[in-house]
């Protein structure tokens, strides 16, 4: 039951008879045990999205590995992004969509009615293109995703900002200044405001979808470095059209094509010795 006591907390909502029952056998123990380095954490399975009648994704199945970061690359229209929202749910708010296949985080399929789309949303944490702090201070931005997830006490609100901060490397830059406004910030420093802020409420994957686009290059530089750290602890998934990027900061990369999975192998592999002629002439610029 302890399980399903996290689950409530985390989403604020309590969880009726007939909820809990469906989810006790399954949730007992498994989405809180640790998992190791090279576990899979998040996978699909023929997970095909479409807006309306117009096919997006087509049968896509992956495995996103603890330690790992997974670039997932391929021109305009892709996929990509699509497929990247997917893995939280974030396609429930645009309007005509539909899914069909599995999103399966430890086993669970997240799609199942009887999941809570923001309990998934904390566990599986997303960071836009665009940085978009709350129009509130730099402790705010944070203290307040905690708030809302539970959180209560001064001190332990105070803490959990702060090693947030640290861990989005942010905090030496700000810790004279947390009261101040989070649109204060540099655009590089406000991006790295918004990673704190989802990694405050302890996520196990974060979805990155071109975190990094709109930055400079020293910013640029300082999240790729943060990626590197980060996936000490997480799942990572990210989203980028930089190739360059893609092979500095992923251990694995795929290939998306008008909404499929070409290729999927060690980023090495699809850099230097792609199986697929298609992935070969676009790593190599070929097109796109």
């Amino acid at each position: 039951m302890e399980a399903l006591r996290r689950l409530a907390l985390a989403t604020g909502i309590p969880l009726g008879m007939k909820r809990a029952a469906t989810l006790e056998r399954e949730l007992e123990g498994v989405w809180d045990a640790p998992l190791a380095v090279g576990q899979v954490s998040l996978s699909t399975r023929e997970l095909s999205i479409y807006y309306g009648r117009t096919l997006a994704v087509d049968r896509v199945s992956l495995e996103f590995r603890k330690g790992y970061v997974t670039a997932l690359i391929g021109p305009s229209g892709s996929g990509k992004s699509t497929y990247l929202r997917a893995l939280n749910r974030m396609n429930d708010t645009i309007p005509d969509v539909r899914t069909e296949g599995q999103i399966l985080y430890r086993g669970v399929d997240i799609n199942r009615p009887d999941v809570d789309v923001r309990f998934v949303r904390t566990r599986i944490g997303m960071v836009w293109q665009r940085p978009n702090p709350f129009n509130k201070s730099i402790y705010e931005n944070i203290a307040y995703a905690l708030r809302f997830h539970g959180v209560r006490d001064r001190a332990e609100l105070d803490a959990r900002v702060e090693e947030s901060l640290r861990r989005a490397a942010l905090w030496d830059e700000v810790k004279d200044r947390l009261h101040q406004s989070a649109l204060s910030l540099s655009g590089g420093q406000q991006q790295r405001l918004c990673i704190a802020r989802t990694i405050a409420v302890e996520p196990e994957v974060i979805l990155f979808d071109e975190p990094a686009s709109a930055l400079d290059p020293i910013s640029t530089a300082k999240i790729e470095e943060l990626l590197y750290e980060l996936k000490k602890e997480y799942t990572i998934v990210i989203v980028t059209h930089n190739l360059q990027q893609a092979a500095r900061v992923s251990d694995y990369t795929a290939f998306f094509l008008e909404g499929r999975l070409v290729e999927f192998a060690p980023t090495r592999e699809i850099f230097t010795r792609p199986k697929d002629k298609r992935t070969e002439d676009y790593v190599t610029g070929r097109f796109g």
